[in-house]
């Protein structure tokens, strides 16, 4: 699972420099607002909080955050694309209805984050369950196992 978690967190690193890269120039915005620039840097460190936890842990939780981080940027960035969302509240309008190689390579990464700390969560919850389903068979004896 190692290989996994290693995969996930460079996953995240590739878009959480992406986010970095780009947030200087989606920064222009009145000064009562919050720029696209501010979300593209809060990204960036959930992103790579989400790497250095699944990297460290590699717990069920960890995996979640992983996920959850990944699918959420990846839900923007798709979202941004297609639908021209309005300014809301402090938040810019982010309507970009263009692919470009940088966007294109962090929304990758994002899908792949995403599926495989899905994958790790799923399969360390199965392990879970497979192993609370075995523990109970190593206290009974031999002779609770025979049949008369």
């Amino acid at each position: 699972m190692l290989v996994l978690r290693v995969v996930i967190a460079a996953a995240l690193v590739v878009t959480a420099v992406i986010h970095l890269q780009l947030a200087p120039g989606y920064q222009q915005v009145p000064h009562d607002r919050i720029g696209q620039g501010t979300l593209f840097q809060a990204q960036a460190v959930a992103s790579v909080a989400a790497a250095l936890y699944v990297l460290l842990r590699g717990t069920r939780p960890a995996y979640l955050i992983a996920a959850i981080t990944a699918l959420s940027a990846l839900a923007a960035v798709v979202l941004t694309r297609y639908v021209p969302l309005p300014a809301i509240g402090p938040f810019p309008s982010m309507y970009e209805p263009a692919w470009y190689p940088a966007k294109t390579l962090s929304a990758v990464a994002e899908g792949l984050a995403a599926a495989l700390a899905s994958a790790g969560y799923l399969l360390l919850s199965r392990a879970r369950a497979h192993a609370r389903d075995h523990s109970g068979r190593n206290d009974v004896s031999p002779e609770q196992h025979s049949t008369p």
